[in-house]
């Protein structure tokens, strides 16, 4: 089983990181991509890659969040973690128009930087988009041609943004907001939509815990041995069985990621 965001860096981790990745390889998922945010946690997020090999894999960008703190030295320091083995994927970049932390002009130019940065170095884009769909979309299809593969990852949105991204033939990352009766029942139709060679899912741990777990924790912290429930809800509206829904979403991300390991 392959998680593709698992936000190992966060200080909700501080104390037992190792734990957690075996608690994930225990129960199947034996394969983490972890996600940089910015300079600094892409940096941190390879360290942990070579630490936990050879389950873990890491991403290198900088989120629309942070945009505004980026400079021609974080392309270039960008430009060389995308030559590390472990680093798998461009990213996490993108658009967010909700909370705009960073100017959406200056969003949309470091997010059209770091698509060129990945077209350079064929590296697969792991893609963040939040009420920007189709601002997104328009750049995006700017370049589709050129990008190996291109994930949204934790998609959220509706109808109309999913046709438009597998009209681009982009990847679609599920996470356990399908799992939230209060806010992701809007998923559950759209899931039989998506191509299984286009599906991978993922916990984007420490966040968004599964609501429909047996038992949760006290901490209420997600963390990636919970990726089975993603699993569990996605077969209940695609007629398939979990078992069916991992093999896919692994064969799918192992190609979307390159990666060399097994299940």
């Amino acid at each position: 089983m392959i998680d593709i965001g698992v936000n190992l860096t966060d200080k909700q981790f501080n104390r037992d990181r190792e734990t957690v990745v075996e608690r994930a390889v225990e129960v199947g998922v034996n394969t983490l991509i972890l996600t940089g945010t910015d300079i600094e946690e892409s940096v941190a997020a390879l360290q942990l890659a070579r630490e936990f090999a050879p389950h873990c894999y890491s991403t290198a960008g900088i989120h629309p969040h942070s945009a505004k703190e980026a400079t021609e030295g974080s392309f270039k320091e960008l430009s060389s973690l995308f030559q590390e083995d472990k680093v798998v994927a461009a990213g996490e970049m993108g658009l967010d128009f909700n909370r705009d932390f960073s100017p959406r002009p200056i969003q949309e130019s470091v997010f059209e930087r770091q698509l060129e940065l990945a077209i350079q170095h064929n590296m697969p884009a792991f893609c963040h988009e939040r009420d920007a769909s189709q601002r997104f979309y328009d750049i995006v299809r700017e370049v589709r041609d050129e990008l190996s593969g291109l994930v949204v990852h934790c998609f959220t949105a509706d109808k109309e943004a999913l046709y438009r991204y597998l009209d681009l033939d982009l990847h679609i990352g599920i996470t356990g907001w399908v799992c939230d009766e209060r806010r992701g029942t809007h998923l559950h139709p759209l899931l039989k939509d998506i191509p299984q060679n286009r599906m991978m899912i993922e916990t984007d741990s420490p966040w968004l815990l599964p609501r429909t777990m047996d038992k949760k924790p006290e901490n209420r912290r997600n963390e990636p041995a919970f990726l089975p429930w993603v699993a569990k809800t996605i077969a209940e509206h695609t007629d398939k069985t979990p078992e069916q829904v991992i093999r896919e979403t692994s064969n799918t991300a192992r190609a979307f990621f390159n990666l060399d390991q097994g299940e």
